[in-house]
């Protein structure tokens, strides 16, 4: 079984295991090399839950495409903060100004109108940036879909399994996961472009749920190390030290235009890095 589990982030109900494998292991082995270890395919596997987020094939066409107004009052509360942190870090994106600072269908409009402009919406349809912001609404309010996520995390994870990387969402599911095994044998925790730090609408709703303001260290991790670029907008906490006890350990890093894509996180060689170590 393997000793390193990758877990997946938002938007990847059209992709499969396989599929996000074949993009995470070259560029993990790339970063493997990058801090002077080498990682056989073998030891690798993925975790994956994004079919969930899939309409069944026989009923798509009667399904609407989801628009601003699918969005309620916490997925728009969401989408501001990833305006307002997309405005700061991305020029090519305008801010929203006190007059839109409201959660209504038009502040959730221009808030769409202007992600679309930024590098990591680039492209996308609005119905699947709305389908972005309500997968991560989801995992919190279904407990059937957490289930779900966090037992795919269970099925991949062994007694031979000791580095877990969790990427944007699926660094949450990641800590939930590692939280509810104590008994597991994981060594490292990594988790990229994470939103573990956004308080009340990630933060807070963990499972464990963090004590007296602070998050606790999940099951058996010894090291988690987490890695954050400046202009990732999901990643709104860059330093998840300021939120969790145990010493997380933080690094900023360059992951290029697209700031969340996984790719360029997992070459990096703070990554390699903490695989190496993590499997002795």
């Amino acid at each position: 079984m393997a000793a390193v589990v990758g877990v997946h982030g938002i938007a990847q109900q059209y992709k499969g295991p396989h599929h996000l494998a074949s993009t995470w292991l070259p560029s993990l082995q790339d970063g493997v090399h990058f801090a002077g270890g080498a990682l056989e395919p073998a030891d690798f596997t993925m975790a994956f839950y994004g079919n969930m987020f899939r309409r069944p094939g026989s009923m798509a066409a009667s399904f609407p495409p989801l628009t601003a107004v699918d969005l309620d009052q916490g997925d728009a509360a969401l989408l501001e903060l990833w305006w307002q942190e997309a405005a700061r870090v991305d020029p090519a994106v305008p801010g929203p100004d006190a007059e839109t600072m409201v959660h209504t269908p038009k502040m959730v409009q221009r808030a769409l109108n202007a992600l679309s402009q930024s590098a990591f919406f680039a492209g996308m349809a609005e119905s699947l940036m709305v389908g972005v912001v309500k997968q991560v609404r989801l995992y919190f309010g279904d407990s059937e879909v957490r289930a779900i996520a966090v037992g795919a995390v269970e099925a991949a994870v062994s007694d031979d399994t000791r580095v877990v990387i969790g990427h944007s969402l699926g660094s949450v599911v990641a800590f939930e996961a590692l939280a509810a095994h104590p008994e597991w044998q994981v060594h490292t925790l990594v988790t990229l472009g994470s939103p573990l730090g956004i308080r009340n609408l990630v933060f807070d709703r963990l499972d464990p749920a963090p004590v007296d303001g602070r998050g606790r260290f999940p099951g058996s991790v010894q090291v988690w190390v987490n890695v954050a670029a400046p202009g990732d907008v999901v990643a709104l906490v860059k330093r998840l030290a300021t939120c969790f006890d145990g010493g997380v350990v933080d690094h900023l890093v360059d992951t290029g235009a697209k700031a969340h894509d996984v790719s360029p996180y997992l070459t990096v060689v703070e990554v390699g890095r903490a695989v190496l170590d993590g499997l002795g």
